[in-house]
């Protein structure tokens, strides 16, 4: 999934958050000092007030839009742009005491405090909130991009993002396509792949986004475009090399010194984003809680059938080829992975790229009897309710996945994908999705599942998740398939 920059005042919600804390904050501080008491809420006058600076601090960044290049600023710039904020939340604050008619019932002291607080501390945090920022590029946190381009303008394009990247991306290789040269380094990025193998490349290494700048003269790589397309990652290319991809999202933007037409999947705001985030935070933070009272009695039932750890972790591939750890409660012997080989020629779904098993052996308390029976315990118990999944919401939490998106893959299976089965790996890996409400027991062709995976990325919204969230607990309730 694709963050699209947003063009309005919104795009910088993060430091709008800040002001408006900061704000308050300086508030309240002005209010205890000037010993009014310890709660500035309880007079009618001042609790409207604070209601008010807050609205007024909104319109103040709306209309003068005084968070613009907030990320490029300089500490000198910075101060005087907080400066400049302040004193027109100030003034605004002081016409509307004025209009209505409480300015000598007001303090002027709180006033003035207050506003002397709200510099200190916003401009204390933009500071530092743009310090981690920066820290986090560094540490090679944000987005990945692949430069594709001809051997004649690499070190060109390569300068002008350097110069015009204000840190949005980490610049993790450059793919020559009119040459091979593989191995060598221009203007310090290395040369990773050529035209033939860059769709390799992009479904085996990290990977975010890539950015197609040809030269004027050089054909217009067709072929690859379709390809890179095909796995799902984000392609812009530069105007001057355009053509229409049919079932893709296409606009135009501006990434480094380029104006390029950006191809995805779909793409979701910064808005729509937040409130995707704050879901999973929430859902997290509730299902964490629920995982601590659930172990209370899976723990143990766990730990008397298969002694050993309760709770199992296996290394997976999240958005983009991300690798991280999922956790759930182990329902399996310990000797699971090892079995598994074995068990191969019994999977339902047919190759490596899923695993999965009318009646698992490998399960805790599973086995079949001497007369044929298959007897099932607490691994099949905690599978078929879904308990299992519970302590994935530490992953969402931690925000390794989401609480609805596309089951992630084993890192075996990944290495058996085609170029359009990485498609599913281009939004952030969920505990519950599209497949799972849609019978996931009675899926066993491989190809169905990646359809009903880039259905879900290609038409995803908020509206879409809750949906999907509702139908889990349907389908959890009904025992329709496990989720």
């Amino acid at each position: 999934m694709y963050l699209r920059e947003s063009k309005g005042w919104f795009k910088h919600y993060d430091f709008i958050l800040l002001d408006l804390i900061c704000l308050q904050i300086a508030f309240f501080l002005a209010y205890v000092l000037r010993g009014m008491g310890w709660n500035p809420y309880s007079h009618v006058l001042y609790r409207n007030m604070a209601i008010f600076v807050e609205a007024a601090d909104i319109v103040v960044i709306f209309f003068f839009e005084t968070l613009k290049n907030v990320l490029k600023r300089g500490h000198y710039v910075e101060f005087i742009e907080t400066l400049k904020h302040v004193l027109i939340v100030c003034a605004v604050s002081m016409s509307y005491l004025f209009l209505i008619k409480e300015a000598e019932k007001y303090s002027r002291f709180i006033l003035i405090t207050t506003m002397c607080f709200y510099f200190i501390l916003t401009y204390t945090v933009r500071e530092a909130r743009k310090s981690v920022l920066q820290k986090q590029m560094e540490a090679g946190k944000d987005r990945s991009l692949l430069i594709v381009t001809t051997s004649d303008v690499a070190g060109t394009v390569i300068r002008d993002m350097k110069d015009h990247n204000y840190a949005r991306f980490t610049l993790s290789g450059i793919a020559i396509i009119d040459k091979d040269m593989t191995g060598k380094v221009i203007c310090g990025i290395p040369v990773v792949s050529n035209q033939e193998n860059t769709p390799d490349y992009i479904c085996q290494q990290w990977i975010d986004e890539v950015l197609v700048v040809p030269s004027e003269d050089a054909e217009y790589p067709e072929d690859l475009m379709r390809k890179m397309t095909e796995t799902g990652v984000t392609v812009h290319l530069n105007l001057a090399k355009v053509s229409n991809t049919r079932g893709k999202k296409q606009f135009v933007e501006q990434i480094g010194n380029y104006t390029v037409l950006t191809t995805t999947m779909n793409y979701a705001t910064a808005r729509q984003l937040f409130f995707k985030r704050a879901m999973d935070i929430v859902g997290g933070l509730v299902g964490c809680i629920l995982t601590g009272l659930i172990t209370l009695f899976v723990g143990p039932a766990i730990y008397i059938k298969s002694p050993g750890p309760i709770f199992f972790s296996q290394e997976r591939v999240g958005k983009n080829g991300k690798r991280f750890k999922l956790y759930k409660f182990r329902s399996m012997y310990l000797d699971a992975e090892e079995r598994k080989a074995e068990l191969m020629k019994d999977n339902k779904l047919g190759d490596a790229k899923m695993f999965k098993l009318d009646f698992d052996p490998r399960v805790i308390g599973n086995e079949i009897l001497p007369d044929g029976t298959k007897k099932t315990g607490i691994g099949n118990f905690i599978r078929s309710t879904s308990l299992d999944e519970f302590p994935q919401f530490w992953n969402v939490l931690k925000g390794d996945m989401s609480i609805v998106g596309t089951r992630p893959p084993l890192i075996g299976e990944v290495s058996e994908y085609e170029l359009h089965h990485r498609a599913r790996l281009a939004i952030k890996p969920g505990i519950t999705g599209m497949w799972q409400v849609s019978g996931r027991s009675d899926i066993t062709d491989f190809e169905e599942v990646v359809g009903l995976d880039k259905e879900y990325i290609e038409n995803w919204n908020i509206g879409l998740d809750i949906k999907i969230l509702l139908k889990t607990v349907m389908v959890v309730f009904k025992k329709e398939g496990s989720v």
